[in-house]
């Protein structure tokens, strides 16, 4: 993880575990001693892809700030179902007091990473690559993308800030696609790469004679896309986008894009199932 996504994992878990536990989490603090450390694991109970290991122990320290961290996997690591991810040690009342918590992110994240990587195991070969889109759970747009990451697929923009997208509704307010690069050319410093939405062949061709750096082909038929791929012939980067799934994936690819975009990797997310056990 990087410093940008350590700082918002550091902000979302003290959200967390303050929703969780408020005041005191009363059932551990009337039953456990304080005294009392154990070892604990986390195991896996279904195939995937791990992410977030380095978040949950961040969750375990922050109530245990001696905690003992002893990861089996690494995020990005396929897993088996069965298979021992962590074994640490701390503070019985911690364990408990984290499980949660630390699960929420382990699990969510884990589940990016394992969709991620089907997506980008079915296009292994084609030259295509799989992104992301900005359809993340709000808070948790660094996080989400970089358990894509872990799963072998890439990130488009992090956000509003970081790349021109100019849609449909950007297009009626310029007054059309060339238009609308031109005006963003003019307010904009010259690297900033511009991407333009477009849903039909003469859409493409005007994105195209105006210079846009990616042409996104969007809710087109396989045949029109394969049409607009021919057109453009390698002058912009290509991006098939909408209603994008597993099954289509490959005759997407087939046209040649260079890229297809899913918001299914984040948006509708199936949490890994793993489970935490206290064995020592």
């Amino acid at each position: 993880m990087n410093q940008k996504e350590i700082k918002s994992a550091e902000i979302l878990i003290e959200i967390a575990l303050s929703e969780d536990i408020g005041e005191g989490d009363i059932t551990t603090e009337s039953l456990v001693p304080a005294s009392i450390n154990r070892k604990a694991m986390m195991v896996s109970k279904a195939d995937g892809v791990i992410a977030g290991l380095q978040v949950a122990e961040m969750v375990f320290r922050k109530l245990d700030k001696n905690l003992v961290w002893n990861p089996i996997f690494n995020d990005g690591d396929r897993i088996k179902k069965g298979d021992r991810l962590v074994e640490f040690y701390g503070t019985y009342r911690s364990l408990l007091t984290g499980e949660r918590t630390a699960l929420n992110f382990l699990q969510r994240m884990s589940g990016i990473a394992t969709i991620s990587a089907i997506f980008a195991d079915e296009l292994n070969g084609t030259g295509c690559q799989v992104l992301d889109t900005r359809k993340t759970l709000p808070g948790f747009r660094l996080l989400d993308k970089y358990s894509v990451r872990m799963g072998g697929a890439s990130n488009h923009r992090t956000g509003l800030f970081d790349m021109v997208m100019i849609k449909d509704n950007h297009i009626k307010v310029a007054g059309g696609i060339s238009k609308a690069i031109h005006i963003v050319r003019q307010k904009n410093d010259g690297g900033m790469i511009i991407e333009v939405e477009t849903t039909t062949l003469d859409e493409v061709k005007e994105a195209l004679d105006s210079g846009a750096d990616i042409i996104m082909l969007d809710n087109m038929s396989i045949e029109i896309m394969r049409e607009a791929v021919r057109l453009i012939n390698g002058k912009s980067k290509t991006e098939a986008s909408g209603n994008v799934n597993l099954s289509k994936l490959k005759e997407i690819a087939s046209t040649g894009v260079d890229f297809i975009s899913a918001g299914v990797l984040t948006h509708s997310v199936t949490a890994l199932d793993i489970s935490q056990k206290i064995i020592g």
